[in-house]
């Protein structure tokens, strides 16, 4: 599992690496580093920590985990917020950044963040996420690494993502979701025929709308006869048994994209993307369809393709399937984003696909 979002108490979570918000001197708060240090053991923490000494905000500090369910705990020192005038943000991206540099060269396989600075110290939760998305990505992208990332939050609903964008995809459902909802309510009831109609209408514009935009996307194929990826070759027979692998090969082709880059914008394993490849998943999970629709920046009707060759459609009642439209039709193909706003959402996240 690449990168993902979970609720749940830090001190529970079991990884290699547990990232703790610590103070900068040699004792623990309140919050998140006074939970870890009860759930490690106080005394033996605190020993650890006082050998360490003062650590300046943004740079982080190893000792080992004791008695949590971790081989380390990482702790950083994180901005205490003022106005965002004061380095904050530069702070915030550097405690992300040394402490998955730091985790790397531990060794480990997994890492576990609180979002760091949002308790006592009163970093807006928006931006720290943001930040935080950006950071793991980044590090994601970059490095060659199969570590597994989780961004731990204990409230069910902990922030609202970039306010404009998840307004802008949280009123796009709702609108489908009234108009799906007033459909059910009048076809059973000849008493409003006329509003019926109307919803009906309306719903058929939309459809219509949606079609046209799906044909402004679609992208020329390339030109056949020359030795590229000819699109239609694969298309020209709808009754034709087009496998999955065989349609996701010819995409990676077609693309002229390498699979690192594509399983790690899908938030998907080097190991799982190679055993789809190579036939052993005959039929990927539905997260991981749509996961590589986006990783591939495909548009809606490749996308839409995509799903089709493993027996799957975007579903018109499924709050995460009109998320990921919204998503597609926006050209937002950030995958830790966009699970940043399902899971707000209470959708399920995007690729996290087990070794």
């Amino acid at each position: 599992m690449p990168f993902q979002i979970i609720r749940n108490d830090i001190t529970k979570v079991t990884a290699d690496v547990i990232v703790n918000t610590a103070n900068p001197e040699p004792k623990f708060m309140a919050g998140t580093d006074s939970a870890v240090y009860r759930a490690a053991g106080e005394e033996k923490l605190l020993a650890e920590r006082k050998k360490i000494g003062n650590i300046a905000p943004g740079d982080v500090a190893v000792t080992p985990a004791f008695d949590l369910p971790a081989k380390y705990i990482i702790h950083t020192v994180g901005p205490a917020w003022v106005d965002g005038k004061h380095y904050e943000f530069d702070i915030l991206r550097s405690c992300y950044r040394k402490s998955l540099v730091k985790s790397a060269d531990l060794g480990a396989e997994s890492i576990a963040f609180p979002l760091i600075a949002t308790g006592v110290y009163g970093f807006p939760k928006a931006d720290a996420l943001e930040i935080a998305i950006k950071e793991i990505s980044s590090f994601l992208m970059k490095e060659d690494t199969e570590m597994t990332i989780m961004l731990v939050v204990f409230d069910e609903r902990a922030f609202m993502l970039s306010k404009n964008v998840f307004f802008q995809i949280e009123s796009f459902i709702d609108n489908e979701e009234v108009k799906a909802a007033h459909l059910r309510e009048y076809s059973s009831d000849l008493k409003y025929g006329r509003e019926r109609q109307r919803y009906r209408n309306e719903q058929l514009e939309y459809e219509h709308a949606l079609h046209h935009l799906k044909e402004e996307q679609a992208q020329e194929t390339k030109t056949p006869g020359t030795g590229a990826f000819d699109k239609e070759e694969y298309m020209k027979d709808p009754s034709e048994d087009l496998s999955f692998q065989k349609h996701l090969m010819g995409l990676l082709q077609e693309k002229d994209v390498d699979n690192a880059t594509v399983y790690k914008q899908s938030n998907i394993t080097k190991g799982a993307f190679s055993k789809i490849l190579c036939g052993d998943t005959k039929i990927p999970k539905r997260t991981t369809a749509l996961a590589l629709c986006i990783g591939l920046r495909l548009n809606l009707r490749e996308s839409e393709e995509l799903l089709a060759s493993a027996g799957l459609s975007f579903n018109p009642y499924s709050k995460a399937d009109q998320l990921v439209i919204k998503c597609i039709m926006e050209g937002m193909y950030n995958i830790f984003l966009i699970n940043a706003i399902l899971y707000d959402c209470g959708q399920p996240q995007l690729g996290n696909v087990e070794k």
